[in-house]
């Protein structure tokens, strides 16, 4: 790839998120940017996407777009805020809609809250291609964790959200509402018909057992060989297998109400109530 990729690491969420710039055009795209959020205070901040924005203004860079892989159930995004600041277009897979369609009834949100992804200024088809600046880039539909996830290549470069982790630690749980495991062994078969030396940066890191260092970058070839749920070999009901006894076992993040709430919303928090303040709900027994 022609551009630039410069990273950025959210500890509290051992979340990535990534600026993409052609120079030759000073056009960049920002991926998955964190927005700060304290869960026991209820306080939102800037301080990690004010990195991202400073980066960005230093570079003299022209924000084109701002590209989630899917609805993040771990950290809020701050992606309109970081809009509001820089401009730029914000982008989701089409079928975002599926996603706010099942959480909005389990937020009992009403009438009120559109589910057709009107929130954000385009949904990406599968297989469609755009540009970030002179950079050649498509959206390819990866479901399995979330029914909207999204890869997006850009030359030869893949951002593929939470389909996969480092291959040392795995894949994405696939429990979520809409969430299928089958779905996601076809969509990681899809990524592993890419060229072997397509490098796969990736939206999160947990630390694999044994290892201490944060990555944020892999190659398909390594997944393919190395990755400990679903390397060559594996077959489909194996895999289905081991993910969902798995995800048995696993915790609801911390943060999901929170982050669905804001994400669904295309990273707006919910508008203030009569008295000036914002809410957010917690619906009770319900995942």
């Amino acid at each position: 790839m022609s551009g630039t990729i410069q990273h950025f690491f959210d500890p509290d969420t051992s979340a990535y998120s990534y600026v993409v710039a052609d120079h030759s055009t000073g056009r960049c795209a920002i991926i998955d940017p964190v927005l700060d959020y304290d869960a026991a205070s209820g306080r939102v901040g800037n301080a990690g996407a004010r990195r991202i924005l400073d980066y960005v203004r230093e570079q003299a860079l022209t924000v084109e777009w701002l590209l989630e892989t899917h609805l993040h159930a771990d950290h809020l995004s701050a992606a309109a805020w970081l809009k509001g600041e820089l401009g730029g277009r914000l982008a989701i897979g089409s079928n975002i809609t599926q996603v706010q369609r099942t959480f909005a009834g389990l937020l009992n949100l009403g009438e009120d809250f559109p589910c057709d992804g009107s929130q954000f200024d385009h949904l990406f088809e599968d297989g469609e291609r755009f540009q970030i600046g002179e950079l050649q880039a498509q959206a390819l539909h990866t479901p399995g964790h979330t029914p909207a996830c999204m890869t997006y290549l850009i030359g030869e470069v893949a951002f593929v959200g939470d389909t996969l982790f480092m291959p040392d630690y795995g894949t994405a749980r696939c429990d979520f509402p809409g969430g299928d495991a089958r779905q996601l062994y076809r969509s990681i078969q899809r990524l592993f018909a890419l060229p072997g030396d397509t490098r796969v940066f990736l939206c999160h890191d947990y630390l694999a057992p044994g290892r201490d260092e944060h990555r944020h970058e892999t190659t398909v070839a390594q997944e393919r060989q190395e990755n400990v749920h679903v390397h060559e070999g594996v077959s489909e009901d194996a895999f289905v297998t081991l993910r969902n006894e798995r995800d048995a076992t696993l915790q609801a993040p911390a943060l999901i109400w929170p982050s669905i709430q804001v994400n669904m919303r295309a990273g707006e928090l919910p508008q203030a109530e009569a008295n000036g303040v914002r809410y957010l709900r917690i619906p009770l027994d319900r995942m």
